[in-house]
C-alpha cells in the first residue's frame, strides 16, 4: 500500500507555531492555542505541498488533538476545515462517536480519521484552517495540535460512500443521492434498494454516475408513508425519516425537549441543520448549557459570544431553550466550597448574566446529588437560592427557573427542600433512567412517581419536568446500533414520554439528541453519519399525533397486559396510545397509526404489541387541560436575604458515592466547633436582619459568639458566628439537623421571616 506520511511542522505556507517535543515524530510539531482573532482572510491554517506516487482516492489520518474528549484524554482541539488543491473548504464535522472511538498516540494526541481526498499524481496541495474556537477549562480558544498527517492509497477506489434522503415530510419530492468518494472514472453502476422500519421492500432500482462525476440522484416513490426507510446501496447504508403532513407545535408550548449540549456534541458548521432537524423532529425545546469557567475566567469579566451565538442559532429556529448552570470556576471555589462558589454573590451574579441572554429557562445545576464532590444540600440550596434572585432580576419577565436535576432521590434533595427552594423556582426538575442491569425491554422508572409524591408532600404547586430521560443502549467502537437495539430504542423513546406526561409531568426530556457514545452506552437520536435513527422518526410521528399532549387519562377496557393513555390533542381529536408486551386483539375506535406515524387498514380490532399504535377520534376531554401551574411570582424582600452555614474544610461532610454513600451524611463536627452562618443581602437596600439558631436537641446545643444582629449593605455579606457543642450523651456518626433562621428588622416589611437554612451535622 502506497503511503505519505507529512509532518504537522513541514508546511509550505503557515501561520500557527511550531513546537519542539521530543514525542513527535519529528522532533517538532505544530501548536496552536489562542484567543486571538485569526486573520479573516485565511483563518489560522497551514498549507501543504504532497506528492502522490499516483492518481486516486487516499484516506488521510492525523496524529493530533481530537475536536470531543475521549476516553483517554479531557483535552480537545478545534473543529477543521479543509481544502485540496485549492478547491473549496470542507468541514471535517463528524459525530461525537466518530472522533471518541480514536485511538492514542500519545499525551493528548489521537490517531484521527479525516476522511478521504483525492488526489492527482504529482503534486497536490492540502490545508487545513481552523476558524472556530473550542471550550477548554477556563476559555474559548482556537485549538489546534498536529504531530503528523498520513495518506494512504486506497485501490478500487473511487467506492461509493454515501446513499443520503433529505429530511422531508409525507406528500414532497423524495430523492436519493448517492455520492463516490472520487470522480469516477468510468460510468458507475450502482444498485440500491429502500425498506422500511420493519424491513419491508419499498423501492429498489439501478442507476449509474457518469464517468467524471461525484454523485446522481434518484428519485423514490411519491406515495411513502411517513415513517423510516433504510437504504442500501453498493455495501453502503444510509436512513432517513419522511416526516407526518402535520408538524407538532413547537417553542415553548410543546411538552417535548431533547438535551442537546451543543458545544460538546455539534460542530459549530452542523449546529443550523441540527436545530431545523430537532424542530421537524417535534421536539420544541432543548436543554443545553455552557462552561462556567470559559465565560467567567475572571471575577466579573464574562465571555459569552460563543455560547450566545449557538443560542441565538437554535431560536431561530422556533426552540425554546433551557440552559444549565455548570460547576464555579476554580477561582470562585475553596476546599469546602466545591463545586459552588464559596461566596454566593457570584452566582447571582453569573446567573443573571445568563438570564439577560434570554433563554426560556434556566436550571440551577446538574444532578448534583450524584458528583463527586462533598457538596451538601443545605449548600446547594443556598446556592439555589442566590441564583434564582439573579435569574429574577435580570429582567421584567425573566426565564423560568428551573431546580436542579435530581438523579435520585434521597437524602441531598431531602435537605435541599428542607432549606424551602421550592419557594424560589418556577419548576420541579428530575431525572429518570430505567435500570441497565435488567434484561428486556427497558420499563419506566418510578421516579416520576416518587417526586410527584414528594412535590405534594412539600405542597410545591409547580410544574415537574423530566429534564433527564433515556435509554442506555451498548455501544460498539465503529458501529452503530443493531435493528434489534435501533427498534427497543425506538419503543422506549415513545413509552418514556407517553408514562412521562400520563404521570403528570409538564415537559420530557429526552436523553440526547446528538450522536453521542459515552462510556460504552449509546444515547443519540441520530447515527454516526447525523442520520436519523428509527427513535427520531418514532419520537417524530409522537409529536405530530399528540399535538399539545394534554393526558386526559388511561384507557378503559383493554385486555389484561395491555397498556393505553388517552390525551387530548388540543385541535378537537382523543387519541389513544396503546402497547402490550405480547400480541393481545384491542377494540379501539378511530383512526390508527403505526409506531412511525403510518396509517393503518381497516377498522376491525387492533393488535396491541410492544410497537406502541397510537387511535385518533373525533373529541376533547370534558375536563379542562391542566395547566403548566401557576404563573412565577415576585419574591418578598425577606426571600432576597439568603442565609448559609459555613463550616471549616476540616469539618466537610463525607464525599457521595454515587449518590449511594451510606450515612452520615452532614458536617463532622468535633466536641466544640466553630461555624459562621453568613447572611447575603440580594436587595438593592441594605437590611438589618436578626439571626437566630434553632435548638437541635439531641445533647448539640448553639451558642452565638456575639451579637446577632448584623446590617447587610445592598449586594452586601455579613456573618454570624455560632459555636455548636456536642454534650456527652451525643453518638458519634449520627446525623442531627442543624437550622437557623432571620427576621427582618427595618423597613416596611419589618418582622417578615427569612427562609431559614438547614443542614445536617454529626459527631466525628
Amino acid at each position: 500500500m502506497k503511503t505519505i506520511t507529512v509532518q504537522g511542522e513541514s508546511a509550505a505556507r503557515t501561520n500557527i507555531p511550531v513546537v519542539r517535543d521530543r514525542r513527535a515524530s519529528g522532533g517538532r510539531l505544530l501548536a496552536l492555542s489562542t484567543t486571538e482573532r485569526p486573520p479573516g482572510t485565511t483563518g489560522w491554517y497551514a498549507t501543504y505541498r504532497v506528492r502522490a506516487p499516483e492518481a486516486g482516492v487516499y484516506a488521510l489520518t492525523a496524529v493530533a488533538t481530537a475536536p470531543v474528549e475521549t476516553p483517554h484524554t479531557e483535552a480537545v482541539a478545534s473543529y477543521l476545515r479543509l481544502a485540496v488543491n485549492g478547491a473549496p473548504f470542507t468541514d471535517l464535522d463528524h459525530a461525537q462517536p466518530h472522533w471518541y472511538d480514536s485511538p492514542p498516540a500519545w499525551g493528548d494526541l489521537s490517531v484521527l480519521d479525516l476522511g478521504v481526498v483525492e488526489l492527482r499524481g504529482g503534486p497536490n496541495t492540502l490545508t487545513l484552517r481552523v476558524n472556530e474556537k473550542t471550550v477548554l477549562d477556563t476559555t474559548t480558544a482556537y485549538v489546534l495540535t498536529l504531530d503528523h498527517l498520513t495518506l494512504r492509497l486506497r485501490p478500487g477506489h473511487p467506492a461509493l460512500r454515501a446513499a443520503t434522503v433529505a429530511r422531508h415530510r409525507a406528500g414532497e419530492p423524495a430523492r436519493l443521492c448517492l455520492a463516490l468518494n472520487g470522480r469516477a472514472r468510468h460510468p458507475h453502476p450502482v444498485r440500491y434498494t429502500v425498506t422500511d422500519h420493519v424491513g419491508h421492500r419499498v423501492a429498489a432500482g439501478r442507476t449509474t454516475i457518469p464517468r467524471g462525476a461525484t454523485s446522481t440522484t434518484v428519485a423514490l416513490p411519491e406515495d411513502l408513508p411517513p415513517g423510516h426507510y433504510r437504504v442500501d446501496a453498493d455495501g453502503v447504508t444510509g436512513a432517513f425519516t419522511r416526516l407526518p403532513v402535520r408538524p407538532a407545535p413547537t417553542g415553548a408550548a410543546s411538552r417535548f425537549g431533547v438535551n442537546v449540549w451543543a458545544s460538546s456534541l455539534v460542530p459549530p458548521s452542523r449546529l443550523a441543520e441540527f436545530a431545523a432537524a430537532v424542530r421537524d423532529m417535534g421536539a420544541g425545546w432543548v436543554r443545553d448549557g455552557q462552561s462556567w469557567p470559559a465565560v467567567e475566567p475572571t471575577p466579573g469579566r464574562y465571555d459569552t459570544a460563543h455560547h450566545d451565538r449557538a443560542t441565538r442559532t437554535l431560536r431561530a429556529h422556533g426552540l425554546a431553550v433551557l440552559d444549565v448552570l455548570s460547576p464555579a470556576p476554580e477561582w470562585a471555589m475553596t476546599a469546602a466550597s466545591l463545586p459552588l462558589p464559596a461566596d454566593l454573590r457570584h452566582a447571582y451574579r453569573y446567573a443573571r448574566r445568563l438570564a439577560a441572554a434570554g433563554p426560556e429557562a434556566l436550571q440551577l445545576s446538574n444532578e448534583p446529588d450524584v458528583d463527586t464532590t462533598r457538596s451538601t444540600g443545605d449548600a446547594h440550596a443556598a446556592f439555589v437560592k442566590a441564583a434564582a434572585l439573579g435569574v429574577k432580576d435580570a429582567a421584567d419577565s425573566p426565564p423560568l427557573v428551573v431546580l436542579p436535576g435530581i438523579a435520585q432521590r434521597g437524602p441531598f434533595q431531602d435537605l435541599m427542600l428542607a432549606n424551602d427552594v421550592v419557594r424560589y423556582a418556577d419548576v420541579w426538575a428530575f431525572h429518570g433512567y430505567p435500570d441497565p442491569t435488567r434484561p428486556g425491554e427497558p420499563e419506566f422508572p418510578g421516579a416520576a412517581d416518587e417526586q410527584h409524591a414528594l412535590a405534594r408532600r412539600h405542597g410545591a404547586d409547580v410544574p415537574l419536568w423530566m429534564t433527564e430521560c433515556g435509554a442506555f443502549q451498548t455501544a460498539r467502537p465503529g458501529q452503530d446500533l443493531t435493528p434489534a437495539e435501533q427498534a427497543v430504542q425506538a419503543r422506549y423513546v415513545v413509552r418514556s414520554m407517553v408514562e412521562g406526561l400520563a404521570a403528570g409531568n409538564a415537559r420530557q426530556f429526552w436523553f440526547a439528541g446528538p450522536p453521542l457514545h459515552d462510556d460504552g452506552v449509546w444515547f443519540g437520536l441520530l447515527d454516526r453519519q447525523w442520520a436519523p435513527l428509527p427513535a427520531y422518526s418514532a419520537l417524530a410521528a409522537l409529536t405530530s399525533l399528540l399535538g399539545a399532549a394534554h393526558f386526559v387519562g388511561p384507557a378503559p377496557r383493554l385486555p389484561a397486559g395491555a397498556r393505553g393513555f388517552v390525551f387530548d390533542t388540543g385541535r378537537g381529536e382523543l387519541v389513544t396510545v396503546v402497547w402490550a408486551p405480547r400480541p393481545v386483539r384491542v377494540r379501539l375506535r378511530g383512526t390508527a397509526y403505526d409506531i412511525m406515524g403510518r396509517r393503518l387498514p381497516g377498522t376491525g380490532p387492533l393488535t396491541a404489541s410492544p410497537d406502541p399504535l397510537y387511535v385518533v377520534s373525533r373529541g376533547a376531554s370534558p375536563h379542562a387541560p391542566a395547566s403548566d401551574g401557576p404563573a412565577p411570582r415576585a419574591l418578598s424582600a425577606a426571600e432576597h436575604i439568603v442565609l448559609a452555614q459555613r463550616f471549616s474544610a476540616r469539618n466537610a461532610a463525607p464525599g457521595k458515592a454515587d449518590g449511594d454513600a451510606p450515612p452520615p451524611h452532614g458536617y463532622r463536627l468535633g466536641r466544640r466547633t466553630r461555624m459562621r452562618v453568613e447572611v447575603y443581602n440580594f436587595s438593592s437596600v441594605a437590611r438589618t436582619v436578626t439571626v437566630t439558631a434553632g435548638a437541635p436537641g439531641g445533647g448539640w446545643s448553639v451558642r452565638a459568639q456575639a451579637g446577632t444582629r448584623v446590617r447587610v449593605t445592598a449586594g452586601g455579606r455579613a456573618g454570624v458566628d455560632f459555636v455548636v457543642t456536642a454534650g456527652r450523651s451525643v453518638p458519634r456518626r449520627v446525623d442531627r439537623r442543624l437550622s437557623f433562621g432571620a427576621v427582618l428588622e427595618d423597613g416596611v416589611d419589618w418582622g417578615e421571616q427569612v427562609p431559614g437554612s438547614v443542614a445536617l451535622v454529626h459527631l466525628k
